[in-house]
């Protein structure tokens, strides 16, 4: 017993595990919460396009000597609202506007990373995410951002949960839906870029999602599947941690892998659910 906790207690004799801890905890928490609006509104497509777009960001930023995060936080808002704004203007679906506005600013940001000469590791850490590399600044920046985030879902969740349910019910009941809406993009955005130093642009989509997908295999009410997505996410980003100290892999791949397995395990149990209550409605009607 005394064995394996000091097995789970080693790693966090170093500060800078002891950080990406902190940090895994804000994006679980925060991921868990935004996540199950996602899932629920079927906007899975969002969190990977807003976590692309930030390259943009990230890109000026980084050339122009100004603060990296706040620029991906800039283009990630940009994007939020370019979504919003073309969805309203050109009567476009999401996936369409989320696809226009992306590519554009995906775009723009490799064209600036164009014209440096040399490899910059710095900007190259927001694309496959550096955990164990966090600042206490980093640690700081997404504990505020992510309580900025609880904060106002903890305020607005009746009308965000209208909204995000019957959009024209809730306009019918004095809801400002335009401005929920344009919220709750916004929202994506920020939690997108509160997970995207530690995990980096290309799997920041899946702490985003699966968890929360997991979640919505298992409950149906909305405020169950955020508390649910919570734990799974915490449980994922815990045992990656893990892993990747002792089996000396990369973290981020690590925590998603755990987190997908996590899906897996649900998906077999509600399927295996399933096919008994239908074998038990065919005995029934025997």
């Amino acid at each position: 017993m005394i064995d394996a906790l000091g097995w789970l207690l080693e790693p966090y004799e170093f500060a800078f595990m002891q950080r990406a801890l902190v940090v895994l905890v804000v994006i679980s928490v925060v991921g868990g919460v935004v996540g199950a609006f996602v899932v629920h509104k079927g906007l899975a497509f969002s969190g990977d396009a807003f976590a692309h777009s930030t390259l943009a960001g990230v890109a000026v930023a980084f050339t122009a000597g100004a603060n990296v995060s706040l620029g991906a936080l800039v283009a990630a808002v940009v994007t939020a609202v370019g979504v919003g704004w073309a969805r309203e203007r050109a009567r476009v679906s999401y996936d369409t506007a989320i696809g226009i506005v992306f590519v554009a600013m995906f775009a723009l940001g490799v064209l600036v990373i164009s014209r440096r000469a040399s490899y910059t590791p710095d900007l190259f850490s927001f694309v496959f995410g550096n955990i164990l590399g966090v600042s206490r600044s980093d640690v700081v920046g997404a504990s505020l951002l992510g309580a900025g985030v609880l904060l106002f879902v903890a305020a607005f969740y009746r009308e965000l949960l209208f909204v995000s349910y019957d959009p024209a019910m809730a306009a019918t009941a004095g809801v400002a839906t335009r401005t929920f809406q344009y919220a709750l993009l916004v929202l994506i955005a920020v939690a997108v870029v509160v997970a995207l130093k530690a995990i980096g642009i290309v799997l920041v989509n899946a702490m985003l999602i699966v968890p929360a997908a997991t979640a919505a295999l298992l409950s149906g009410r909305l405020v169950r599947i955020m508390a649910i997505a919570v734990a799974l996410a915490l449980i994922a980003s815990l045992a990656g941690l893990q892993l990747s100290y002792h089996a000396s892999v990369a973290t981020s791949p690590a925590i998603v892998m755990v987190a997908t397995v996590i899906f897996l395990g649900a998906l077999l149990v509600q399927s295996w659910r399933g096919r008994r209550g239908a074998r038990a409605l065919g005995g029934a009607a025997a």
